[in-house]
């Protein structure tokens, strides 16, 4: 679970729309996370939702009025606005966007949003049609004029029974983006060229040589540094991972694939993150159709593939940073100082693959970053949690 909602006081307006069910679960999600959720409902969102399932959720009181009778809710507008970290209105239909978009004041979420200076994010949810309507369309488009963020709807069948655009995203879709608006954006104008996963060299159309790497984390690198501002390109080998939101995904399949496209973005980058596990071999020679077992002999040819690392080492300009990973079993330091050596690396972060909890296809890590300066070992900690404890360091390189 990511610490960017930890003690961060958020905000859920839920508005009248039988999404308002799937957003109990965000609440639930956020409060698990020790973010402190305050919810309010529309008199509308009250009729699919009782208040009731939001505050057993929240673990805090569901706010539903602008007048109720509870003696600290006579001004619950502004102190909830003064207070929020971000402000989160999902579903938002179509008349709570008509009314945020002409400054109208005449409810409590309302009203909250007028007060506050938190980011807000606005998530809607409706029929396609009046989605797609020009009223909708201009009172969304007059909300990004006054900066609120509006994420698209996905695309699907709705509970009315047709299909098109106007469904409530997923909690996987917007979830990154939440964590980007509370995390500080010490990354912020910096390109970073990520590369993860394993890479695979075809024998022929049934075969090929490849890893174990999964990808995780060059995944979980590229999502944190997205989360803190960067522009972020991952070049990935074949790696059944989802595209992090933000992030330009490449896919690449051979080393020579990932070869190329590194060196097509590595020139602007400002920091170059090179997590991928590419083989260092492949099959001299790639058959067109399989080969049967009776005619595989006892040997297979290979060549080298090139050494992308070292390739960047001798390209980098002045300013870049470059950080190699480095997967080893035995003499963790020793190799990781002579890899940084000679592959004129700034940093480079060593990975035990003897360990079953910091190896390959695991979800937790545990690194030796080794600088000309000196050598850190990571805590053990997840993958995630790992990412940001290396770009903490790569800051520091940075300063």
């Amino acid at each position: 679970m990511s610490r960017a909602y930890a003690g961060k006081n958020i905000v859920v307006g839920v508005t009248g729309s039988i999404a308002a069910f799937k957003v109990a679960g965000w609440v639930s999600t956020l409060a698990k996370a020790e973010a402190q959720v305050s919810v309010v409902m529309t008199s509308a969102a009250q009729k699919f939702v009782t208040p009731l399932t939001f505050s057993s959720l929240s673990g805090t009181q569901t706010h539903t009025g602008m007048f109720d009778n509870e003696s600290d809710e006579w001004m619950a507008h502004i102190n909830l606005g003064r207070e929020a970290d971000l402000v989160i209105i999902a579903p938002a239909s179509a008349e709570t966007i008509a009314r945020l978009a002409h400054g109208m004041s005449s409810d409590l979420l309302s009203t909250t949003v007028l007060a506050t200076r938190a980011p807000i994010y606005i998530c809607p949810a409706m029929n396609t049609r009046m989605f797609e309507h020009p009223a909708t369309r201009e009172n969304i488009a007059k909300l990004a004029g006054y900066g609120y963020q509006v994420i698209e709807p996905g695309v699907g069948m709705m509970a009315c029974k047709e299909e098109g655009q106007g469904r409530l995203p997923e909690w996987e879709d917007v979830d990154e983006i939440f964590q980007r608006a509370l995390t500080v954006h010490d990354l912020a104008g910096k390109k970073i060229l990520v590369t993860a996963g394993p890479t695979r060299e075809p024998i022929d159309p049934a075969r090929f040589l490849s890893n174990r790497s999964s990808g995780k984390m060059g995944f979980s690198l590229a999502k944190a540094a997205f989360r803190r501002g960067a522009e972020v390109t991952l070049v990935a080998g074949p790696a059944n991972l989802s595209t992090p939101v933000g992030v330009q995904r490449v896919n690449v399949q051979t080393a020579r694939e990932m070869h190329d496209a590194v060196m097509k973005y590595a020139d602007a980058a400002d920091i170059v993150i090179k997590s991928a596990a590419v083989a260092d071999y492949r099959a001299k020679s790639v058959y067109g159709e399989k080969v049967k077992k009776e005619k595989i002999g006892e040997s297979l040819e290979l060549e080298r593939n090139p050494d992308i690392l070292l390739e960047l080492g001798k390209r980098k300009k002045k300013g870049q940073l470059l950080i190699g990973f480095a997967a080893e079993s035995t003499r963790l330091e020793e190799e990781g100082k002579r890899k940084l050596e000679a592959k004129n690396l700034d940093m480079i972060a060593v990975n035990n693959i003897n360990s079953d909890s910091t190896g390959f296809e695991v979800d937790s890590n545990q690194l030796l970053l080794i600088t000309h300066e000196s050598s850190e070992k990571l805590p053990f900690a997840s993958k995630d949690r790992t990412a940001d404890l290396l770009l903490n360091k790569v800051l520091e390189l940075m300063q």
